[in-house]
């Protein structure tokens, strides 16, 4: 039943908060799916209500699950995967009124359990339930980006120089800290407690109770985060795994990989990014392997047992977590376009070794690409790889692909925002916004 209700006090506005705020107008409900902890759960009831936990009423959600309903709307379902079946009770109670708008919000920290004997969601709610994906928080949404450079501004070809504070050992504190809303004004040892506590529930408890064993999922989860940003085959993250046997193929197969990586993607701890290749037909886009992230660059840093001083000592190492925090804000703002299409971040590889980082596209065919460089003495190298990559692509007539509407190399310790080149702009990450 609905429990009493009550706004979180202290809420910190999230950039998804318009978008929840925009399907509420559109779709009968709204799902809010994400990483455990990173804040759905009040960025929920800042906009509804009033609220049932699924938690606390386990049970009477299981004998009724229309029982999770009942309240003022919008009403909240917490963790409504716990019951699947709570799904298409609410897509039915959609149903029943032509023109129910805003009338539930559900919150998932992982997609509906599918062991056996259990059974998920039978429709998939399009057209009832909008869906808005939710990160930990990005450096912007933390207060640790004051975000005068707009992503937003710079497909509208907005940009105004301006100048950041350089701070390096601030900079990986954030990332060792995490985008954990509870951790954000906590010192950064205690907040790595928070990142290697959400390791241990989640290998040690949530995966154990999908049926898998949490051994495998850590040495998974570890070689992941050994590999940031990196399209690794299934045989040589299973190498990684179990390096020191004879014959690790032996030991699990590529089967068994494929399932743990699953798991964690349904549990939003692991971000796959796609490749990307002109024009949209292109095969190609369907073929290259994805690179793999961690939902936060606090999870990668508790996975190598890393902390601030130890990747002040290890560059090459922050370097990839780096990486890993400018993909997880990056996604952030990406979702928060009018016009993103379905995919937020992509990246492009070929053959002949022309790359970049990351490509955010438009529905209506814009895009723009993005190098990741943790100091400024690496921006040159990043702007080369970005004007390689725009002639590839658009000087072959056969690609038939409009140029970029801008590019930029995205700094970790850097100082000035920029333009570097023609169509090409160089932004420190606490700089960055939506």
């Amino acid at each position: 039943m609905g429990a009493k209700y009550e706004k979180p006090e202290g809420y910190m506005p999230r950039v998804a908060d318009a978008q929840i705020e925009r399907y509420l107008k559109a779709f009968g409900a709204v799902e809010i799916a994400g990483t455990k902890w990173c804040g759905k759960t009040w960025s929920a009831l800042m906009q509804g209500a009033s609220v049932s936990y699924v938690d606390e009423n386990l049970d009477l959600a299981r004998a009724d699950p229309s029982m999770m309903l009942i309240g003022d709307r919008p009403h909240v379902i917490d963790e409504w995967q716990r019951v699947p079946a709570i799904w298409d009770c609410v897509r039915h109670e959609v149903d029943r009124a032509r023109g129910t708008r805003g009338a539930f919000i559900l919150t998932g920290s992982s997609t509906p359990a599918t062991r056996q004997g259990e059974q998920g969601p039978a429709h998939s709610g399009a057209g009832r339930i909008g869906r808005v994906r939710m990160s930990p928080m990005s450096l912007f949404e933390s207060g640790e980006s004051t975000g005068q450079v707009s992503l937003e501004g710079l497909f509208a070809g907005e940009f105004t120089p301006c100048v950041a504070e350089r701070d390096t050992v601030g900079l990986v504190e954030a990332a060792c800290r995490g985008g954990w809303p509870e951790a954000v004004d906590m010192e950064v040892d205690a907040a790595q407690l928070i990142a290697r506590e959400y390791v241990t529930a989640a290998l040690g408890v949530s995966i154990p109770a999908l049926g898998l064993d949490p051994d495998i999922a850590r040495r998974l989860a570890s070689s992941l985060a050994r590999n940031l940003g990196q399209a690794a085959t299934y045989k040589t993250i299973i190498n990684d795994m179990f390096g020191a046997e004879e014959n690790p193929l032996s030991v699990i197969d590529e089967g068994r990989v494929r399932a743990y990586l699953d798991a964690l993607k349904g549990m939003y701890i692991v971000e796959e990014v796609p490749g990307w290749a002109p024009p949209a037909r292109d095969r190609k886009r369907f073929a290259t392997k994805p690179k793999r992230y961690l939902a936060d660059p606090s999870l990668a840093c508790a996975l190598l047992g890393m902390s601030p001083a130890a990747l002040l000592a290890d560059w090459q190492t922050f370097g990839l977590v780096f990486e890993n925090m400018a993909v997880r804000d990056l996604s952030v703002y990406a979702r928060a376009l009018d016009l993103l299409d379905d995919v937020p971040v992509r990246y492009y590889r070929d053959d002949s070794g022309v790359e970049a980082d990351a490509i955010v596209q438009l529905a209506d065919g814009r895009w723009a690409a993005f190098e990741f460089k943790v100091s400024e003495d690496k921006v040159e190298k990043g702007v080369a790889s970005l004007e390689r990559m725009r002639r590839k692509v658009c000087e072959n007539p056969r690609s038939q692909t409009r140029p970029p509407e801008f590019m930029a190399v995205i700094t970790g310790v850097g100082e000035y925002a920029h333009e570097v080149a023609e169509g090409i702009v160089v932004v420190p990450i606490r700089l960055l916004g939506k």
